[in-house]
């Protein structure tokens, strides 16, 4: 009998890797990477041996897709900001029985999805950058879940949430499940000045987000469920928030009412709004 021993929703910017490096920006996303690092220490306490993260940095236009290979191991470099992330090793173990099953389950839920298990298929840094500062010593197992879903509806990756939980319970794994994305996600324009990497690109982004914020903390997801379709569209969500979707599918959706506890605060980055946030489960 599998379990769900932690959910969260959590950040994955770049700068947190540029944050390690020596120059002018040395430091500045360190309340991000120890927020990582938090969670990770929450999962060992648990006894979590696999993290199931859901990258919306992994585009994908037809179905839903698992990679579960046996051994992810290689040298990534952002082809969307390659001066940021630039040959960041990483290796660590997966859970290909894991992924198996996800895909098994997720498709007797109606909702397509398929597992790969191929070598040439790697992470992307929706997944990289967490398991950087939460997995470094490759203590835990690793499945990552394509979020990035481009024609997919919301109620289809909630399904797939639903799915998920059903698939952890079959299972023999300990899990945390990771929706690694943005509040808004609306960048910077071009041209911007360096400094504005610490600035939302519009003052309304940041207001919707801290009322998320909010009701987040009140444990308001009735409130929050139903707002989070128009939510998305005006606040240019992440990877159309379908890691959002699938967190609450897996935890209730518009049932689930636990107060979230905020690991580290909303911030800025290049543009979009930001949080590391563990979702308490209801039962």
């Amino acid at each position: 009998m599998g379990k769900l021993s932690l959910a969260a929703k959590i950040t994955h910017v770049p700068s947190m890797y540029l944050s390690e490096l020596p120059g002018k920006h040395h430091g500045c996303r360190q309340a991000a990477i120890d927020g990582h690092r938090i969670i990770g220490e929450r999962c060992r306490a648990l006894n979590v041996d696999t993290l199931i993260v859901s990258d919306v940095h992994w585009l994908v236009n037809a179905g839903y897709h698992v990679n579960c290979n046996a051994r992810f191991q290689g040298t990534y470099t952002s082809n969307e900001l390659p001066h940021f992330i630039k040959d960041m090793t990483y290796a660590y173990p997966g859970n290909p029985t894991l992924g198996r099953l996800i895909a098994q389950t997720a498709t007797e839920y109606g909702v397509h999805t398929r597992a790969h298990e191929v070598d040439s298929l790697g992470l992307e840094y929706g997944t990289l950058v967490p398991m950087r500062y939460m997995n470094s010593d490759q203590h835990f197992k690793v499945v990552s879940i394509a979020g990035g879903c481009a024609w997919h509806t919301l109620d289809e990756s909630r399904r797939f949430g639903q799915a998920l939980k059903e698939a952890i319970a079959r299972s023999d794994a300990n899990v945390a499940f990771l929706a690694s994305g943005s509040l808004s996600h609306r960048f910077n324009d071009n041209g911007s000045p360096e400094e504005s990497i610490h600035d939302i690109s519009r003052e309304f982004f940041r207001q919707v987000d801290l009322r998320v914020v909010q009701l987040w903390k009140q444990g308001d997801f009735a409130t929050f469920c139903k707002m989070l379709p128009e939510y998305n569209t005006h606040c240019r969500g992440e990877g159309g928030m379908h890691d959002t979707a699938m967190l609450l599918g897996l935890l209730g959706w518009d049932r689930y009412d636990q107060p979230v506890e905020i690991v580290t605060d909303y911030f800025a980055s290049s543009g979009t709004g930001q949080i590391n946030a563990i979702f308490p489960l209801p039962w």
